[in-house]
């Protein structure tokens, strides 16, 4: 298997790790869930403050950014697609250290291949940025739908402030 063809079935496993949400392990909290359509946010540990990036864990640290950020801004009365772009705005430390870690497995190389979803020309990052996207866009109009509250201020520390 080419390197190309690894990059797009990595994007397209991490396309569909957000269909799992219900099997996530370890500690959740729920917070102001109505209907049954909230998911609950990962715990924190009090002694390690959260940050966007949790560049440890790659796409699981931009999916729960996005989760944070989206359910914290779905209040806006602008449109989903404003408040998603400006979710994925509080997600770019993390977004940027999960494209970092993609370059390193990729010898620090951009490599183009087909889209499995489009078949359009894509890349690693493109695939990044259009998963980004389209979570935010999903914990955006979840947190509508189903009346979601959002996490405790303290749960949406960005890097540098």
């Amino acid at each position: 298997m080419n390197l190309k063809t690894t990059l797009v079935l990595a994007a397209a496993f991490i396309g569909m790790a957000g269909c799992g949400q219900a099997s996530r392990s370890g500690g959740e909290v729920t917070v102001g869930s109505t209907g049954g359509l909230c998911t609950p946010f990962k715990t924190v540990d009090a002694a390690t403050p959260p940050t966007n990036a949790a560049s440890a864990n790659g796409s699981a640290g931009v999916d729960e950014c996005l989760h944070r950020w989206g359910y914290a801004l779905a209040a806006a009365k602008e449109n989903a697609d404003v408040v998603a772009a400006a979710t994925v705005t509080a997600c770019n430390g993390a977004v940027a250290a999960w494209n970092q870690q993609g370059l390193a497995q990729a010898g620090n190389q951009p490599t183009e291949a087909e889209s499995l979803t489009t078949g359009q020309p894509t890349d690693l990052m493109g695939e990044h940025a259009q998963y980004a996207q389209a979570q935010a866009m999903f914990y955006v109009v979840q947190a509508r739908a189903g009346k979601c509250g959002a996490p405790p201020n303290r749960l949406l520390v960005r890097p540098g402030t």
